[in-house]
């Protein structure tokens, strides 16, 4: 009970710190600095976290995550990845800079049931593109839903990337995985 209460502070925390952001009262060490924090406290709190869910032997969903090729910011990844694991899903988190071909392979090991594409700089969205394009070839679409994130995202750059969905912070990226898996 004790780490969940601590997660969500730290739930709470992180979204003020986003809003700051966003105002403009913070600035990139400020989210770098937070991220860092948020990073040692989420090492503390895993191990007090009962893992799969509440039977114990399953997770509610299971996400791949990745910074797409050419862009190596992560520190949003690693909020999104944190409060999708608070939320209960198993996360796969593939780093920065990821290749296509290796977000390919990654689905075809793991078979999410969400794949979270992340990336902060405008490289990203033809790499976004790229990567949606490849997971189609590899016959990989229909089988996951696929969300994107980062700095400038929005619907026009789904609808450029063949998204299924963006989130604009940590929060949305885990209410579009519930909303899927309620679907399903």
């Amino acid at each position: 009970g004790d780490a969940m209460t601590v997660l969500a502070f730290c739930r709470e925390a992180m979204t003020l710190v986003g809003e700051r952001f966003e105002r403009a009262e913070y600035f990139l060490p400020e989210l770098v600095f937070a991220g860092e924090i948020l990073n040692q406290i989420a090492e503390m709190v895993k191990p007090h976290i009962q893992p799969g869910g509440q039977d114990g032997n399953g997770y509610r969903a299971e996400v791949l995550i990745g910074t797409v090729q050419g862009d190596l910011h992560n520190i949003g990844k690693n909020i999104v990845t944190f409060m999708l694991e608070v939320n209960d899903m198993k996360v796969h988190d593939l780093g920065i800079d990821v290749r296509v071909e290796r977000f390919v392979q990654a689905i075809q090991e793991h078979k999410p049931d969400v794949v979270g594409l992340s990336g902060f700089l405008t490289v990203a969205f033809d790499a976004m593109r790229e990567t949606i394009g490849a997971i189609e070839k590899a016959g990989l679409r229909d089988q996951v839903k696929i969300m994107i994130g980062g700095g400038m995202v929005d619907d026009h750059i789904r609808a450029y990337t063949g998204a299924d969905a963006y989130g604009r912070d940590a929060m949305a990226a885990v209410s579009l995985v519930e909303q899927w898996i309620r679907k399903e």
